[in-house]
């Protein structure tokens, strides 16, 4: 049975807003920072990205209601709708990557100030207050916490699990784990050590960007098969209407559902591969350390 227009686009519509919604409550938010006296800036990157996901969410229903008024099938709308969210993740520029490279590129030349700082500076404290004058600005609002903190009185050690815990960062805990022992009275070469873990940041920075080059053929890959697709698909809608014409029908829906989902099992499989796998973190901060003082510290 040939389905109407209106019911398929209102169809189309009502299954692609169902499933945003549920890939929205998947995904979440990040919790709430538990010190409230500091802006955070996961709640910052948060309210400035929130226009943004509106806007995708909008296009990507307006996606699946043109796509079911041309083809009157539920089914293609919902797809459409859903490729249009997750597709630019995995077929788009990887921003992601670039703003992980930053992060560590940042930590990397915070590490060398705070070295810099210690020559001129009384005490670790105090170094690290200066190089909070002028922190990278990928990491500048979790610099400028930590030195808040320690201005208010809080123990350097509290601070720095602070600091590691907002940043979430491997290399980062490295940095941290140093300063933890040098807060500890085991400084050492202090200077010397972050030293070597400012040249360690940067040799992952340029590990990273030969991943990054190595995967661009993938990204090249897929941009070649979602279009090659995509093009097959639209010639057959435009040109060809009666070769489609089997997927009217309920059964034809039901073949459709399970196309989608093998191409969403390949585009995972495929995102799969082009996922950063970073090095575990070796230091695990507890959020509030006034209810925890506990460091656990792995391979």
């Amino acid at each position: 049975m040939t389905l109407t227009v209106p019911l398929a686009a209102l169809l189309g519509l009502g299954t692609g807003l169902g499933l945003l919604l549920v890939v929205l409550g998947l995904i979440g938010r990040p919790d709430a920072p538990s010190d409230l006296e500091v802006e955070s800036s996961w709640s910052s990157r948060i309210l400035a990205r929130g226009p943004v996901d509106r806007r995708r969410l909008l296009f990507c229903l307006g996606s699946g209601a043109f796509v079911g008024l041309v083809t009157r099938w539920p089914v293609a709308a919902a797809l459409c709708g859903a490729g249009a969210w997750v597709l630019p993740a995995i077929i788009g520029p990887d921003r992601g990557h670039a703003r992980r490279v930053a992060r560590i590129e940042a930590i990397a030349t915070w590490t060398e100030s705070l070295r810099d700082n210690l020559t001129a500076a009384a005490g670790l404290e105090q170094s690290i207050l200066a190089s909070a004058i002028e922190a990278p600005e990928p990491i500048r609002d979790e610099v400028t916490g930590l030195a808040i903190r320690l201005r208010r009185g809080w123990r350097l050690s509290d601070a720095l699990r602070h600091f590691a815990a907002d940043l979430a960062d491997p290399t980062a805990d490295l940095v941290v784990a140093g300063l933890l022992l040098a807060a500890k009275g085991a400084a050492g070469q202090l200077g010397d050590t972050l030293g070597e873990l400012a040249e360690s940041a940067r040799a992952k920075v340029a590990s990273r960007q030969r991943i990054a080059a190595s995967r661009a053929t993938n990204r090249t890959s897929a941009r070649v098969i979602v279009g090659a697709t995509l093009a097959m698909a639209g010639f057959l809608v435009v040109a060809n209407r009666g070769y489609l014409r089997p997927f009217d029908t309920p059964i034809g829906q039901l073949v459709l559902v399970a196309a989608g989902c093998c191409f969403a099992g390949a585009f995972a499989w495929l995102a799969r591969l082009m996922r950063d796998r970073d090095s575990t973190r070796i230091l695990q901060v507890a959020a509030n350390p006034a209810a925890s003082q506990t460091e656990v510290v792995g391979s």
